[in-house]
């Protein structure tokens, strides 16, 4: 039985809340990030700390809870279901190859890299596949446009962007951050509590998440096309084209493909860690921009990336109007009902959300705090059948999934280092 006070790293990932972002690595180096493939990567003592890691590393943890204060909020459309919103656009990037090779029209890529051609930015913050083991990741601070571009692409896999946010504390000016949005809300606390950091970060940048799976669950996809993990030289999980396919090339030479939903809906989401599936921020409500598919409508064969791109603050309109003023950027604003109808389930999944996490709180199972990020009102708009499922299936799940015993329990020796 695992106890339902979160006041210290430890506890949140023993109460399977760890979303696996790293931030508290940054602020606490006895941590170190360790990859489970069954899992994901979590943060485990270097030596052993008596009484946990509490603290500013505690405090800064997404997966512990989120919170808007209610300034961000005022005047904010949809009644703040859907985070700060100032305006919302839909661009593309103005070079074709990088629209070609981005998930959905390079947009994340050309502001990053406009950003350090125009001299606003010494560096971004993103994360790439490792060159020696395409199915992991590693965050690195690219500090050229061709450096960016060659790290554009979605990475479905388990990555840790701020437990190397000591790159961008240490940078010559100020920094892209790109992130996941729960990356994203642990680097604006964390940067809350250092103004080293703060000092540092130029720009955020949240990408659109609907989970994230395991290592696993990459090899079993992989394995489902005929291929041999182990074997794979290179792992695309969309992009060239919109929305692209999941795409392995093995050292051999040999390829294998299927198409980005076939490879999303058939397994890739049903290994997602259990913080992902009870998580209120799929669309980076804590970045200065953030940015994901414009599903609003059917797309045409063949037809070129485009990207939703969601303006959160002041310094995120700066940025996207200097792209489109220096021709980084084409695109044009559009009206704000576009952002639910671009991601059509995702109020149903945060209605179930209020339910999930009451019930998880009545069984006596750990559960995030949520301040500022409503719900319940979707709840209420659910049908009944949509009711009891976000219920009983919470039920089924904290079985299934063995929420009562320490996640920890599943991890195999631990080693000591950074990995």
């Amino acid at each position: 039985m695992i106890g339902r006070r979160l006041d210290s790293i430890e506890a949140v990932v023993s109460g399977h809340l760890c979303t696996g972002c790293g931030v508290c690595t940054y602020l606490e180096p006895r941590l170190h990030m360790q990859e489970f493939p069954n899992i994901g990567r979590r943060p485990v003592p270097i030596v052993e700390i008596t009484g946990g890691v509490r603290g500013e590393a505690v405090e800064a943890c997404p997966g512990r809870g989120l919170a808007h204060t209610r300034d961000e909020l005022a005047g904010a459309p949809f009644g703040g279901t859907w985070g700060p919103v100032i305006a919302l656009f839909e661009c593309w990037s103005t070079d074709p190859k990088v629209r070609h090779r981005g998930s959905s029209g390079g947009v994340v890529s050309a502001l990053a890299m406009h950003a350090i051609e125009s001299g606003t930015a010494a560096g971004v913050l993103q994360v790439r596949a490792r060159a020696d083991a395409p199915l992991l990741n590693e965050t690195v601070r690219n500090t050229t446009p061709e450096a960016v571009a060659s790290s554009a692409g979605s990475r479905y896999a388990p990555a840790s962007p701020g437990e190397r946010l000591d790159l961008v504390e240490g940078a010559a000016g100020p920094c892209v951050v790109i992130g996941k949005p729960c990356d994203i809300a642990g680097t604006r606390v964390a940067a809350n509590q250092r103004p080293a950091l703060n000092d540092k970060i130029g720009l955020t940048i949240g990408i659109f998440c609907a989970g994230t799976p395991s290592t696993r669950t990459t090899e079993k996809m992989i394995t489902s096309l005929g291929v041999t993990p182990e074997t794979v030289s290179r792992l695309d999980y969309r992009g060239e084209g919109w929305p692209g396919h999941f795409r392995v090339e093995t050292a051999s030479g040999d390829r294998a493909a299927t198409t980005y939903a076939d490879a999303w809906d058939g397994t890739l989401s049903r290994g997602r860690q259990w913080r992902c599936m009870i998580c209120p921020d799929h669309t980076g409500q804590f970045a200065d921009l953030s940015v994901g598919d414009p599903w609003y409508r059917k797309l045409s064969p063949d037809e070129p990336g485009r990207s939703l791109v969601v303006v959160r603050t002041e310094r995120g309109r700066a940025a996207l109007a200097r792209a489109l003023a220096n021709g980084a950027l084409e695109g044009n604003s559009i009206p704000l009902d576009l952002l639910p109808a671009s991601q059509p389930s995702l109020e149903a999944t945060r209605g179930a959300l209020w339910a999930r996490i009451i019930t998880l709180r009545i069984a006596g199972v750990a559960a995030p705090r949520f301040k500022n990020l409503p719900s319940a009102r979707l709840w209420l708009g659910l049908s009944f059948r949509q009711k009891l499922s976000s219920v009983l299936g919470t039920i089924k799940r904290i079985r299934v999934k063995e929420l009562r015993k320490p996640e920890s329990d599943k991890f195999p020796a631990r080693r000591a280092g950074r990995q």
